[in-house]
């Protein structure tokens, strides 16, 4: 039958058609009981337990706990060249180094060993020894050219003379506390290898003063500073030692004597290098 344009096909006259699929309904479908296990639920909420941690061969290297330091800690004698192993004696405040500077020039007191038994450091002693190298430098360069001005004559910097203050300085503050630290150590009067650094260190300030003072160009005066700085540097050595090395039996005088002596040796060392001016 047609209407207008379109033609209307009966859908039972057509071969091959798909006849439609009845509705089945609703299909019921049953699951049968499961085996799992339930767990209760743990008492620590929000913590990681044990078993679940990472497994054994991962690395562990940000889980170990650190005490006040970002770096791996090593033990044994490995620590000592570390540069943490040398933190706690650079651990001191202006303060501390002013004070020790001062009773490093009132050398009668005899109690510099007892304020730095707990605390001894090593940065007073490095930056004394520092300083002293170049103002024994530049005093001396000073003093000798004018010694050459006066007198009309041709001068020349003399660069050994940094390198001469160099090693006797920081050779002295350190090879003399360890023969010290040696000998006390066969007497049985252990002491602190460090506290004697320290000690020795804050003694040789006395000498950057005389030093100074070493321009007067004046042969007496030059000797009697070179002299007072000395006896002042050996006094405040020995008498912080006394007590200590007394301990070492009938010998400890000896002792205390050759820390004395080997004390005013440097400051004579001293004087005819330094205090010397020869044109």
């Amino acid at each position: 039958m047609m209407s207008g344009k379109y033609t209307s096909i009966d859908a039972q006259q057509v071969q091959g058609s798909v006849p439609a699929v009845p509705d089945p309904g609703l299909v019921t479908v049953k699951f049968a009981d499961s085996n799992l296990q339930t767990f209760p639920p743990s008492g620590e909420q929000g913590k990681i337990t044990a078993a679940s941690g990472p497994p054994r061969d991962a690395d562990d290297s940000f889980s170990k706990p650190v005490s006040g330091s970002d770096e791996p800690q090593q033990g044994g004698w490995l620590r000592s060249f570390t540069i943490a192993a040398y933190k706690p004696y650079f651990d001191v405040d202006t303060s501390d180094v002013i004070e020790r500077i001062i009773d490093s020039l009132f050398p009668f007191r005899g109690t510099f060993n007892e304020k730095t038994a707990t605390n001894p450091d090593l940065y007073g002693p490095f930056w004394i020894c520092t300083t002293l190298i170049f103002v024994a430098a530049s005093i001396g360069t000073f003093v000798t050219y004018i010694a050459h001005k006066l007198r009309s004559k041709e001068w020349n910097y003399d660069i050994n003379l940094v390198t001469w203050s160099a090693g006797l300085f920081y050779g002295y503050v350190t090879i003399v506390p360890l023969c010290l630290y040696v000998i006390l150590k066969y007497f049985s009067a252990p002491a602190g290898l460090v506290q004697l650094f320290c000690l020795y260190g804050y003694s040789l300030f006395v000498f950057i003063p005389a030093l100074c003072m070493s321009i007067v160009p004046l042969e007496i005066f030059r000797w009697v500073i070179a002299g007072v700085a000395g006896f002042m540097s050996a006094t405040f050595v020995a008498l912080n030692l006394r007590a200590h090395i007394q301990s070492a039996g009938e010998r400890w005088f000896l002792i205390v004597a050759g820390i004395f002596l080997l004390q005013l040796a440097l400051a004579v060392v001293l004087k005819v290098y330094l205090f010397t001016v020869s044109v």
